[in-house]
């Protein structure tokens, strides 16, 4: 797989307690995609993947269709070089 980007997203809205975090990481296995997702103590959600372009852009649209859109407010979706750090995708605290 050829890594090139890292998406960073910022879910707000009541994004929490809901099963968000298992929902992404659900969604994420059908994506080849590393990376995680965790609570901010601000109550948003981050979720940073890395993988090839489209990759990410799937798993982004399959959250935003998922059951969790009806919790989600706003979407702040940050792009940069991927770093090739994770191995999988996981939730983390």
């Amino acid at each position: 797989m050829s890594v090139g980007k890292r998406m960073q997203v910022f879910f707000s809205g009541t994004v929490q307690g809901v099963g968000f975090r298992f929902t992404a990481e659900r969604l994420a296995r059908r994506f080849q995609v590393t990376g995680f997702v965790r609570n901010l103590d601000d109550g948003r959600v981050e979720v940073v993947a890395e993988g090839e372009e489209d990759e990410l852009t799937g798993l982004l649209q399959a959250v935003r269709e998922s059951g969790m859109k009806y919790y989600i407010r706003d979407a702040e979706v940050h792009w940069s070089e991927a770093h090739e750090t994770f191995t999988g995708f996981k939730i983390t605290y």
